[in-house]
């Protein structure tokens, strides 16, 4: 039987993600996944990628706002849910430009300081509506400030494969996925074209090439080369590896960690160099 074991959500996009037991699923992904987002002076996305101290910011919902904490010093900002500006911006990810909002003053201060660089922090209203990419799923289908799609699926026993052959145990913050489940065997979710957890239906559309930031301990910041060099030895293709599944959805409400996943239709798996 295949279950949901673990959810997750990353408010900030790039910033340290949130562990939990339920989730709401909205028409862009689960409640306050990458609603919010830093950018530079062109108002482009700023991530891991070029500063891995991102990793040391850690997001926790509070009641009435999102608490971010800087770890190596224990410094917090309070982030209203609701943006305290008028000041909207067409604001790029990878190449797509949509609407967000300026949060406040206060916080791009703040982050400024602390990664030191100049950014200002984004919020993504209801209003701002972006497609995924049309080649893979239907024009209707939006996700926030993600990569590209509002979900990303990987199967336990995948995890447990690559620890296997890399002699350490690689924790799942690496990959930042947002579904985990439990049950079959490693890299199942490449197959899975169709299934259904608690009413609501999910498609993968598309592996998932990764970029850098698993090679990112998310404690320390530090570069290591685990896991993208035992990823480079078996799961390699047109000059990039693969872990996990994109995904987009059909239907709203709660996810919950135990939930079983029903699998209605499965596709060819995947073939690496």
């Amino acid at each position: 039987m295949k279950q949901l074991s673990g959810l997750f959500i990353y408010p900030i996009k790039s910033l340290g993600g949130i562990s939990l037991t339920s989730a709401k699923v909205t028409d862009r992904g689960l409640e306050h996944d990458r609603r919010w987002m830093l950018v530079d002076q062109n108002n482009r996305f700023i991530s891991q990628r070029e500063l891995p101290q991102m990793a040391l910011c850690k997001p926790a919902l509070l009641p009435d706002s999102l608490q971010v904490t800087y770890q190596p010093t224990g410094e917090t900002l309070l982030i209203p849910y609701q943006p305290q500006t008028n000041e909207f911006a067409g604001v790029t990810v990878w190449d797509d430009t949509c609407r967000g909002q300026f949060v406040n003053t206060g916080a791009d201060a703040w982050f400024s300081r602390i990664l030191g660089i100049d950014c200002r922090l984004v919020y993504m209203p209801d209003d701002s509506l972006r497609p995924v990419d049309p080649k893979y799923a239907d024009a209707d289908k939006i996700t926030s400030f993600s990569d590209a799609y509002p979900f990303l699926i990987i199967g336990q026993a995948s995890m447990d494969d690559l620890s296997n052959r890399t002699s350490e145990v690689i924790p799942i913050n690496r990959f930042r996925p947002n579904l985990v489940f439990t049950g079959g065997d490693a890299f199942l979710e490449d197959e899975m074209a169709h299934f259904v957890i608690n009413n609501i239906h999910f498609y993968g559309v598309k592996l998932c090439a990764r970029c850098p930031i698993p090679g990112i301990n998310q404690e320390t910041a530090l570069r290591v080369k685990e896991p993208l060099k035992a990823l480079n030895g078996y799961r390699r293709k047109n000059n990039k590896v693969w872990m996990g599944q994109n995904l987009v959805h059909e239907g709203l409400g709660v996810l919950t960690v135990g939930d079983v996943i029903e699998v209605l239709e499965v596709k060819e798996a995947a073939v690496f160099d």
